[in-house]
């Protein structure tokens, strides 16, 4: 297991981290998964085995269930450098303040979290969506007294746009509070918009990426094609995300994938997570199974190394559109791009 620095912050996270939205199994989350506590143990323990470090779940997911799971199953393990990382924003209860991402509301999730996890400190803190009503001076303020507090080490945002993320990185600048250290974000093959805006950001402003849904709900492990939808899984469950926009374009990149992983002895989706490993600004991928078989497959990934030619393959198959302003900077601005504006637009100037 590679362990990768966490954006500009001293903190080594492993180049793959253990997801759990699959645990507990409530409400909307059971299409996920429903792994119960005896499983969850058995996956923390073969995750740590293989190397994992961190850990990352969420308070909404299955209703803070996920969380109690992880605490239960971390049991003293804390001890041996198990990394923790949470998320707070989505609604975990019906009162007008029991959601979003103000003062009220953040402190309070946040010592809940850290009853269901059985914790007194969560190392990545993670806002988990844009609240658009609370001015983000509240925010940073309400994460710079849980740190000061000692309740969290660091923190980080999950599905930001370009302008939400700098904006707040610029508050964060001028006001002296802590800086988001990494973004949690949707990128896979088939969905490469972080290419545009959020990937460029982290390198310029040195945050560490970490991926969630990396295999894009399952479709991308080589198990759906064209005509089929296996048994018992999310998008058959009527799970909705990721959105796919092209499915031919989908198709045709599992079909490359599914090419490479055959002629190489693999899974698709190793294929898939190795392709995402090697990709810049990114630390950490994001992966969890419904049961061992899958967890175990998807670890197989932090070793599987492609060559320069499987990579162009899917970098060729998998291209988005260069959309406006990059196509114009490319045709006129080319001799004076940075290695962010590089990083989305030296393909295409191929």
């Amino acid at each position: 297991m590679e362990y990768r620095q966490l954006g500009r912050s001293g903190l080594k996270v492993s180049s793959l981290t253990l997801g759990t939205m699959t645990m507990g199994g409530k409400g909307k989350f059971a299409n996920v998964g429903t792994v119960g506590l005896d499983e969850a143990r058995r996956q923390i323990d073969m995750c740590l085995d293989a190397g994992v470090n961190l850990i990352d779940t969420a308070d909404v997911y299955s209703n803070g269930a996920s969380e109690e799971i992880v605490g239960e199953a971390l049991g003293g393990k804390r001890k041996s450098g198990v990394l923790i990382a949470t998320k707070a924003r989505f609604p975990m209860g019906d009162g007008p303040n029991d959601r979003g991402l103000s003062r009220h509301h953040l402190i309070e999730a946040c010592e809940a979290s850290l009853r269901r996890l059985k914790t007194d400190v969560i190392d990545l803190y993670q806002v988990h969506e844009w609240d658009g009503v609370t001015p983000l001076e509240e925010t940073l303020e309400a994460l710079d007294l849980l740190v000061r507090q000692g309740k969290v080490r660091y923190v980080g945002c999950s599905n930001y746009s370009g302008w939400h993320l700098m904006k707040a990185l610029g508050v964060s600048a001028r006001d002296r509070l802590p800086a988001f250290v990494s973004q949690q974000i949707h990128y896979t093959l088939e969905a490469r918009e972080a290419e545009y805006e959020l990937v460029p950001i982290s390198l310029d402003q040195g945050l560490g990426i970490l991926v969630w849904s990396p295999l894009a709900g399952g479709l991308l492990s080589g198990k759906h094609r064209r005509d089929v939808t296996p048994e018992g899984t999310r998008q058959l469950a009527g799970w909705k995300e990721p959105p796919i926009r092209d499915q031919e374009r989908l198709w045709s990149i599992v079909d490359v994938l599914v090419d490479i992983a055959g002629a190489r002895g693999v899974s698709a989706a190793q294929v898939a997570l190795a392709w995402l490993l090697g990709r810049p600004a990114v630390a950490s991928v994001i992966i969890g199974g419904r049961n061992e078989a899958q967890l175990r497959d998807n670890l197989g990934a932090a070793n599987l190394k492609l060559s320069a030619e499987e990579r162009e393959r899917l970098d060729k198959v998998s291209q988005p559109p260069l959309l406006y302003p990059y196509w114009h900077q490319m045709q006129t601005a080319s001799d004076r791009l940075g290695a962010a504006d590089l990083s989305l637009i030296a393909p295409y100037m191929k």
